[in-house]
């Protein structure tokens, strides 16, 4: 007699076939599909009837078996293979491929989801992000771009909004100065005067401007130095107010400050020749006269006249100038400046000046002195401080010893100068050395008869702002960012998750996964560790769809359909021909 139970056991065949052919067809739609891992279904026999269960071997029996009869299959589950697709290349920056068993990280409204698909780009704000809008997660950047590990963030990477500048810390020279030129002797020389009190010629110092009697200040002039030079380069404006407590002396040292003068520039402390260091202002007690002597040097020779020094009242109107100026005598000595480019914390361009002067000569060589100046320093004074940064900056620096093969003296530290940038915004001062010897490049001080001396700057490491334009992830997920200056820097590293159990993960669809309760909890770190393996910049991973399997297992799923179609149709003509002999 026909079973009816045979109906239901080809039904569960059909029902078990077709879900598979869906699961067939979803890995076929998406073979394009980026990162897609294909599924499998498995199946399993579902419950059996007993009609024995077998007896055990006797001494009048050898035992029997069971005897079951199935009553069809059933879905047992499903099976995702997380194996690797192949990797792709795309050229596109935001391309991303994991070639390990890590996962992508992702943000969602604060929910968290995991994917293998790196098909990002950009949003409004920068942030990158996938293609239906989840934001990638990673580490960011301190401010000295430097990764902050352990806390998850939006990942950013600003194109065209981001910055960067980087202050000047060294700069490389070379060049040759002239070891047989001649040696300096002299500064610029002037007289100023004369100043008097009481009707005669006897003031100090310290005497208060407005007190001397006949003065021709008063309490709001400004007196103006325009249009001096120094070395046939000029100098900027410089003004001074007289207000109630200036004095002679303060009035001599700011024109010693706007002139560039460096105080007492000459030899350093212990110099064997034991000279007077020129570089100041003498006022004589006896006659009122102020003698002035610059720095040495042809180049440190300094251009000044009567009409150099104007004086206003605080009304704005002229009024007679007190000064007589009288150059007495120029400077001399072998000497050169060259003026190079350092930049400050924002990026800006400020010119330095650097000054040689051959300053003493024995048998062990020649002693050169430098000069440093930049109209950008913040303060009244034109010359920079410098000196070894190791120990205290000072005017008085030592002398630059080169011995007789015009080699500089190893034990010669390097020059560093500091450049006060008060109120500009930079970071102040600004703090770099003068590398007379480095690598390729290095200063002498040779004989050259008929030569010159010549100085040149070949490499200073400061860059002027610069904008964010490129980027690139490398294997460790480091993203690095270039700049239209030159410049490169870490601006964020991408974050990547394991799982100890990855096939527990719940599908959500738009190739993202969320934790499940079999999957293990995620393992957030960086590309590399742990077995996540390697991120691939301007890549994706392609679909693991094996189109030939998929195709042999639509054949044998079709078959099996078919065959549980025959089981129903079997039966039904049995069951048939059972009605045909009760009529």
């Amino acid at each position: 007699m026909a079973s009816t139970t045979a109906l239901f056991t080809g039904l569960s065949g059909l029902a078990s076939n077709s879900r598979r052919l869906e699961i067939i067809g979803n890995n076929i739609a998406n073979v394009n599909t980026a990162a897609f891992k294909s599924n499998r279904m498995l199946f399993a026999p579902t419950f059996s009837r007993n009609f024995s269960l077998g007896t055990s071997p006797g001494t009048s029996s050898g035992g029997t078996n069971p005897g079951q009869i199935g009553l069809g299959a059933s879905i047992a589950g499903t099976q995702r293979d997380f194996r690797g697709g192949a990797i792709s290349p795309t050229g596109v920056a935001t391309d991303l491929a994991i070639e390990g068993g890590g996962f992508f990280i992702v943000d969602r409204a604060g929910e968290r989801f995991f994917t293998r698909s790196g098909q990002f780009q950009f949003n409004a704000t920068n942030d990158l992000v996938t293609v239906t809008g989840e934001r990638v997660q990673g580490f960011a950047v301190d401010d000295t771009f430097k990764i902050i590990e352990g806390q998850l963030t939006d990942l950013s990477i600003p194109l065209g909004v981001l910055s960067l500048a980087e202050a000047t810390r060294n700069v490389n020279l070379s060049g040759n100065l002239r070891a047989d030129g001649p040696v300096a002797v002299n500064g610029a020389t002037f007289t100023l005067g004369a100043f008097t009190t009481g009707g005669t010629a006897d003031v100090g110092g310290a005497d208060v401007l407005t007190g001397l009697d006949g003065s021709p200040f008063a309490l709001g002039d400004v007196i103006t130095l325009s249009g001096a030079e120094r070395g046939d380069k000029s100098l900027p404006d410089a003004t001074f107010t007289v207000g109630a407590s200036s004095t002679v002396a303060s009035m001599l040292s700011w024109m010693q400050q706007a002139l560039g003068v460096v105080p007492a520039g000459g030899y350093s402390a212990g110099d064997p020749t034991g000279a007077p260091e020129p570089g100041s202002f003498v006022l004589d007690n006896a006659t009122g006269v102020v003698t002035f002597t610059g720095n040495w040097g042809e180049i440190n020779d300094i251009d000044l006249d009567t009409p150099n020094l104007t004086i206003v009242d605080n009304t704005g109107a002229s009024k007679t100038s007190p000064f007589t100026v009288n150059k007495t005598g120029s400077a001399d000595g072998e000497s050169v400046r060259h003026t190079f480019t350092v930049y400050d914390s924002l990026g800006t361009a400020i010119d330095v000046d650097l000054t040689m002067v051959l300053a003493f000569e024995d048998s062990t060589g020649t002693y050169w002195r430098s000069f440093v100046h930049s109209e950008s320093d913040t303060d009244l004074a034109l010359h920079l401080e410098t000196g070894d940064r190791t120990a205290t900056f000072s005017d008085a620096v030592p002398l630059m010893h080169f011995d007789t093969n015009g080699v500089i003296d190893p034990a010669t530290p390097d020059l560093s100068v500091e450049l006060d940038l008060k109120s500009t915004g930079a970071a102040d001062p600004l703090l770099f050395d003068l590398l007379f010897q480095s690598q390729g490049n290095e200063v002498t001080s040779l004989s050259d008869a008929g030569g010159q001396s010549g100085i040149i700057a070949t490499f200073q490491d400061g860059s002027p702002l610069g904008v964010l334009t490129s980027f690139s992830v490398g294997n460790d997920g480091l993203i690095t960012g270039g700049f239209d200056n030159g410049l490169t820097r870490t601006i964020g590293q991408v974050a990547v998750a394991k799982f100890t159990n990855p096939e527990g993960l719940v599908d959500g669809g738009n190739s993202l996964f969320a934790v499940g309760p079999n999957s293990g909890a995620a393992l957030v770190t960086k590309p590399l560790n742990f077995g996540t393996g390697r991120v691939i910049g301007g890549a994706l991973e392609l679909s693991n769809t094996d189109l030939s399997a998929e195709f042999i297992n639509m054949i044998l799923t079709t078959t099996g359909y078919n065959a549980s179609a025959r089981v129903i149709s079997t039966t039904d003509q049995l069951i048939q021909q059972l009605l045909l002999i009760g009529r």
